[in-house]
């Protein structure tokens, strides 16, 4: 059968990735974070509270006033070429595609805000991807994170006439790969600093305490993710959860309450890390990195030194090569 004129041009196959984030405004701006805000918190994966609860707390107070206090937080951290979770994300995607080479399409994509998961899986669709790999990268599985990342895609794919093939990035909280990477990484920049820390605090972004009743393997894994670590770095360390939000009961210790109690227990030099976020963000520039600092300094804390994420680094994107070489298998040949 000749193929008709008009018939659509059909692109040569490709193997797509598409790295997911978590979402940042546009802007450090208080209308470009009260709309990113809006998307966030709306999301019923985010806040598992009725709507008719919810919605006259969201509308009646909290978009009224929390984008001016998170877009004096957001120009704090905020960089010549952006947010630092886009532009890092940005930068981790481009630094796959130079790895991986022509033969894989690598994008980004964040599930709050720009670029968006609808528009960047419909582009890499229309380039030709009919396997497509879909990567939060949250080393540590939540609904609030990996699930809603994962739905987003899947509700874009609902509306496809010809869908690619999907598989997803599991969890990576004990892959020998990643335990590997961040000790490494954390145990270069420890050797940087001009002191000794007396401890090494991994803070973990907070959710509410319910969400471990009701099946959320989260708090299991950021622990036993900070037990691997501090087994491969041969040193304690201690685990607390950050970024508190609302009146309900959140995982425990908060990070505040430690770097507010080490002092009264001789922890005068700390070093912190986040080893729940692949990419510095606002939740470890700013929170963290600043405030933090602050909190600690004020109980009587004499040294502080936040360390980065895995971010672009060697160990980081070696470790990333290697994650999405393993689930593409069968579906792209390794170098």
């Amino acid at each position: 059968m000749i193929r008709p004129a008009d018939h659509p041009a059909i692109r040569a196959p490709r193997v797509g990735v598409l790295l997911i984030n978590l979402g940042t405004p546009d802007a450090p701006e208080p209308v470009a974070v009260r709309r990113y805000l809006k998307q966030f918190l709306t999301d019923p994966r985010v806040i598992e509270i009725p709507k008719l609860v919810w919605w006259p707390i969201l509308y009646g107070m909290v978009l009224r006033t929390r984008p001016a206090q998170s877009a004096h937080a957001y120009a704090q951290v905020w960089r010549e070429d952006g947010s630092p979770l886009a532009a890092i994300t940005a930068a981790q995607a481009r630094a796959l595609q130079a790895r991986f080479g022509e033969s894989v399409t690598v994008d980004h994509a964040m599930r709050y805000g720009q670029p968006d998961i609808a528009a960047r899986l419909t582009a890499m669709k229309a380039a030709g991807c009919e396997r497509i790999l879909l990567a939060p990268l949250y080393p540590q599985y939540s609904a609030s994170t990996t699930a809603t990342a994962n739905d987003a895609a899947f509700t874009v794919l609902a509306g496809m006439r010809w869908q690619p093939a999907i598989r997803t990035l599991p969890p990576y909280y004990d892959d020998p790969l990643h335990v590997d990477a961040l000790a490494r990484d954390l145990e270069r920049q420890i050797a940087a600093l001009d002191f000794i820390p007396d401890r090494l605090l991994l803070s973990f972004h907070g959710v509410p305490e319910r969400t471990l009743r009701l099946g959320d393997p989260y708090h299991c894994q950021c622990q036993k993710t900070a037990r691997l670590v501090a087994a491969k770095l041969n040193t304690p360390v201690a685990v607390s959860f950050q970024s508190r939000f609302g009146r309900a009961k959140w995982l425990e210790p908060s990070t505040e309450d430690v770097l507010t109690a080490l002092p009264g227990e001789g922890v005068g030099k700390l070093a912190i890390a986040a080893p729940g976020f692949s990419a510095d963000c606002l939740e470890t520039l700013e929170e963290l990195g600043l405030r933090g600092k602050e909190t600690f300094e004020a109980a009587g804390g004499t040294h502080f030194a936040r360390l980065d994420c895995l971010n672009t680094s060697d160990e980081g994107m070696a470790m990333l090569d290697a994650l999405i070489r393993r689930e593409l298998a069968g579906w792209w040949p390794a170098a």
